[in-house]
């Protein structure tokens, strides 16, 4: 089942490439990987973050075993966002990156959220979750805060039309809810 799920998440990357063998990514093709490429890395995010709700309000425990490789396939689309956008549209000018840094909000957001992934991906292993052991848990707490700022990210970037941004902040906030009710839930449980 895991090989098919890989295989499923890399269908986004095999569609992009395919467009853009084909020519086919519209009057601005950069401007249109990095885009896509970010709505992919902010919908991975989300599907990782509903696996537990999956399993709390189904009792689907199936999900959970799926979470890492969604996580880890969130970053690399995030990566790919980043480095679309720092090398297609930008090639690796780092005076310009740091300016797009200084002067837009959002791709100070952008840039803090890629950063956040990084200690995640590094301990996403068995190895590093028994050597951090408490720790690893709060470390992985992250993976809250990351999709919030890539929503963050995408809605001071849309410039008209706020109605996909809004989406994923109803959707976001529906699964943060979630993890709330049943984190009081367990809460007033325990003497």
């Amino acid at each position: 089942m895991k090989k098919i799920l890989f295989l499923v998440c890399l269908l986004p990357f095999s569609y992009l490439i395919y467009k853009t063998f084909l020519n086919q990514l519209g009057a601005n093709p950069i401007s249109e990987i990095i885009h896509f490429t970010g709505l992919w890395a902010l919908n991975f995010f989300l599907i990782t973050l509903a696996m537990t709700p999956l399993r709390t309000m189904f009792n689907i425990v199936q999900p959970l075993k799926f979470r890492r490789m969604l996580g880890l396939f969130a970053s690399f689309y995030l990566t790919l966002h980043f480095l679309a956008y720092s090398g297609l549209d930008l090639h690796f000018n780092w005076s310009e990156i740091s300016h797009d840094l200084l002067k837009h909000p959002f791709v100070y957001v952008g840039f803090s959220a890629l950063l956040l992934t990084l200690p995640l991906v590094v301990t996403s292993t068995n190895y590093a979750q028994r050597r951090l052991k408490k720790n690893w848990k709060r470390l992985h707490k992250l993976a809250y805060l990351i999709p919030l700022l890539g929503v963050v990210h995408f809605w001071w970037l849309v410039k008209r039309d706020l109605t996909q941004p809004i989406l994923y902040a109803i959707v976001l906030s529906g699964l943060l809810g979630i993890r709330l009710v049943k984190h009081f839930q367990q809460t007033k449980i325990k003497p």
